[in-house]
């Protein structure tokens, strides 16, 4: 019998677009594997712990002022030495809902993946808002089907692959 694998997704959201991205991608693990724990925290509720009982990770932020957000840099501080040479080779995938490009938070999780020696198994999903003003910013989000399935997708592709032992 196989011991059960563990996706840990952990994400930050203060206007609720990472959140619905973060969710949309659990909900496409869960559903592509039954038999797969999915355990979805919020970055500050998640640690160095919760990394290291996981099988495979799924990174969700917005980009705050071309940059990750500063509770998801936190959780990336907080964990990053107690799992340093303790997760190499595990398979990870990043969400980024932004106003614009998201490019650089993109970098920025891909930087701090390669110092763990993960194992990216897609291109950053990023899904933008184009919220360029001050109350489009701060304003909650609502994001469209299309955007949310690509994260069910791409949560279903990651448990799938993990289920299997691909990754």
């Amino acid at each position: 019998m196989n011991p059960t694998k563990t996706l840990l997704i952990v994400y930050h959201s203060m206007t609720g677009g990472t959140r619905q991205m973060a969710e949309s991608a659990c909900a496409g693990a869960a559903a592509a594997e039954p038999g797969l724990t999915v355990r979805l925290l919020h970055a500050p509720q998640a640690h160095a712990a919760d990394v290291l009982a996981a099988d495979g990770y799924v990174f969700a932020t917005p980009e705050n002022l071309a940059a990750i957000s500063g509770m998801m840099k936190d959780f990336f501080d907080r964990s990053y030495y107690g799992v340093l040479d303790q997760i190499n080779g595990r398979p990870y995938a990043s969400l980024i809902c932004a106003g614009s490009d998201g490019q650089n938070a993109a970098r920025q999780m891909a930087r701090i993946a390669t110092g763990w020696r993960l194992k990216p198994v897609a291109e950053p999903l990023i899904v933008c808002t184009h919220a360029q003003t001050p109350e489009a910013i701060l304003a909650a989000k609502q994001l469209g089907e299309a955007d949310l399935q690509r994260c069910h997708d791409l949560g279903a592709a990651l448990a799938t692959g993990l289920a299997m032992g691909v990754y």
